[in-house]
Protein backbone atom coordinates (compact mmCIF):
# COMPACT_ATOMS: atom_id res chain seq x y z
CA UNK A 1 0.00 0.00 0.00
CA UNK A 2 1.82 3.68 -1.03
CA UNK A 3 1.98 5.70 2.07
CA UNK A 4 0.36 8.86 2.56
CA UNK A 5 2.05 11.99 1.99
CA UNK A 6 3.09 13.83 4.98
CA UNK A 7 1.48 17.20 5.16
CA UNK A 8 1.34 19.34 8.43
CA UNK A 9 -1.37 19.43 10.60
CA UNK A 10 -4.02 22.39 9.58
CA UNK A 11 -6.92 24.03 11.20
CA UNK A 12 -9.13 21.77 8.98
CA UNK A 13 -10.67 18.31 8.85
CA UNK A 14 -9.37 16.08 6.18
CA UNK A 15 -11.38 16.10 3.52
CA UNK A 16 -12.27 13.71 0.87
CA UNK A 17 -14.15 14.19 -2.58
CA UNK A 18 -17.12 12.25 -1.80
CA UNK A 19 -17.42 10.55 -5.40
CA UNK A 20 -14.02 9.92 -6.15
CA UNK A 21 -11.70 7.57 -5.05
CA UNK A 22 -9.03 8.65 -2.73
CA UNK A 23 -5.19 8.64 -3.81
CA UNK A 24 -2.56 8.88 -1.24
CA UNK A 25 -2.38 12.83 -1.87
CA UNK A 26 -5.53 13.41 -0.66
CA UNK A 27 -5.23 12.13 2.47
CA UNK A 28 -3.59 14.19 5.81
CA UNK A 29 -1.57 12.81 8.46
CA UNK A 30 -3.59 13.08 11.42
CA UNK A 31 -1.52 12.82 15.09
CA UNK A 32 -3.82 10.94 18.00
CA UNK A 33 -3.90 13.15 20.68
CA UNK A 34 -6.48 11.65 22.92
CA UNK A 35 -4.07 10.46 25.97
CA UNK A 36 -6.28 7.45 26.77
CA UNK A 37 -7.16 6.40 23.16
CA UNK A 38 -4.85 3.13 22.42
CA UNK A 39 -3.37 4.96 19.19
CA UNK A 40 -2.47 7.75 21.10
CA UNK A 41 0.84 9.76 19.39
CA UNK A 42 0.19 8.04 16.64
CA UNK A 43 0.09 9.71 13.19
CA UNK A 44 -2.27 7.81 11.03
CA UNK A 45 -3.19 8.70 7.43
CA UNK A 46 -6.82 10.27 7.37
CA UNK A 47 -8.66 8.12 4.74
CA UNK A 48 -12.49 10.57 5.38
CA UNK A 49 -14.91 11.67 7.37
CA UNK A 50 -18.42 11.30 8.31
CA UNK A 51 -20.92 12.18 10.42
CA UNK A 52 -23.61 10.61 12.75
CA UNK A 53 -25.72 10.42 15.75
CA UNK A 54 -22.79 11.33 18.01
CA UNK A 55 -20.78 14.06 15.56
CA UNK A 56 -18.03 14.45 13.13
CA UNK A 57 -15.92 11.47 13.00
CA UNK A 58 -12.84 10.78 11.24
CA UNK A 59 -11.76 7.77 9.27
CA UNK A 60 -8.54 7.28 10.26
CA UNK A 61 -6.60 4.21 8.89
CA UNK A 62 -4.06 2.12 10.99
CA UNK A 63 -1.00 0.28 9.63
CA UNK A 64 -3.40 -2.97 9.64
CA UNK A 65 -5.72 -1.85 7.18
CA UNK A 66 -8.47 -1.07 10.24
CA UNK A 67 -10.42 1.95 10.20
CA UNK A 68 -10.75 4.07 13.47
CA UNK A 69 -13.31 6.45 13.48
CA UNK A 70 -12.20 8.99 16.08
CA UNK A 71 -14.08 12.56 17.18
CA UNK A 72 -11.77 15.58 15.77
CA UNK A 73 -11.23 16.60 19.14
CA UNK A 74 -9.13 13.76 20.02
CA UNK A 75 -6.51 14.42 17.04
CA UNK A 76 -4.69 17.47 16.29
CA UNK A 77 -6.77 18.95 13.89
CA UNK A 78 -8.39 20.73 16.72
CA UNK A 79 -6.92 23.31 19.13
CA UNK A 80 -6.67 22.58 22.66
CA UNK A 81 -9.50 23.18 24.47
CA UNK A 82 -9.38 25.89 27.15
CA UNK A 83 -10.29 24.17 29.91
CA UNK A 84 -7.30 21.68 29.50
CA UNK A 85 -5.01 24.67 28.87
CA UNK A 86 -6.21 26.43 32.08
CA UNK A 87 -6.06 23.17 34.24
CA UNK A 88 -2.59 22.84 33.38
CA UNK A 89 -3.44 19.28 32.03
CA UNK A 90 -5.08 18.03 35.37
CA UNK A 91 -8.55 18.21 34.12
CA UNK A 92 -9.56 14.53 33.64
CA UNK A 93 -12.77 15.36 32.19
CA UNK A 94 -14.59 18.80 30.66
CA UNK A 95 -17.47 20.44 31.82
CA UNK A 96 -19.17 19.92 28.47
CA UNK A 97 -18.56 16.10 28.80
CA UNK A 98 -19.88 15.66 32.02
CA UNK A 99 -23.46 18.08 30.84
CA UNK A 100 -23.33 15.04 27.92
CA UNK A 101 -22.97 12.41 30.29
CA UNK A 102 -25.66 13.84 32.60
CA UNK A 103 -28.13 14.26 29.67
CA UNK A 104 -27.37 10.62 28.45
CA UNK A 105 -28.25 9.01 31.76
CA UNK A 106 -31.28 11.56 32.33
CA UNK A 107 -32.42 9.52 29.37
CA UNK A 108 -31.59 6.52 30.23
CA UNK A 109 -33.07 6.53 33.44
CA UNK A 110 -36.51 7.98 31.75
CA UNK A 111 -36.60 5.45 29.17
CA UNK A 112 -36.32 2.42 32.01
CA UNK A 113 -38.92 4.08 34.44
CA UNK A 114 -41.07 3.89 31.10
CA UNK A 115 -40.37 0.56 30.57
CA UNK A 116 -40.55 -0.68 34.02
CA UNK A 117 -44.28 1.15 34.10
CA UNK A 118 -45.44 -0.62 30.98
CA UNK A 119 -44.26 -3.57 32.04
CA UNK A 120 -45.68 -3.69 35.30
CA UNK A 121 -49.51 -2.30 33.66
CA UNK A 122 -48.87 -5.56 30.92
CA UNK A 123 -48.26 -8.13 33.80
CA UNK A 124 -50.20 -6.29 36.98
CA UNK A 125 -51.43 -9.60 38.47
CA UNK A 126 -48.45 -11.30 38.35
CA UNK A 127 -46.41 -8.09 40.27
CA UNK A 128 -49.17 -7.87 42.94
CA UNK A 129 -48.65 -11.68 43.25
CA UNK A 130 -44.72 -11.27 43.82
CA UNK A 131 -45.50 -8.51 46.23
CA UNK A 132 -48.23 -10.17 48.13
CA UNK A 133 -47.42 -11.97 51.37
CA UNK A 134 -48.14 -15.58 50.99
CA UNK A 135 -49.98 -17.98 53.37
CA UNK A 136 -48.17 -21.35 54.19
Amino acid sequence: MPKAKETAPSARSCTLSENAAATSADQQLVLVTHQFHPLFGRQLPCVGKRSNLQGDRLLLQADDGAIWPLPPQWTDLVGIDPEVIASNGRALLLVSNLMELASMVEHLCGRLAARSRAECKDNYAAVVNEIMPQED
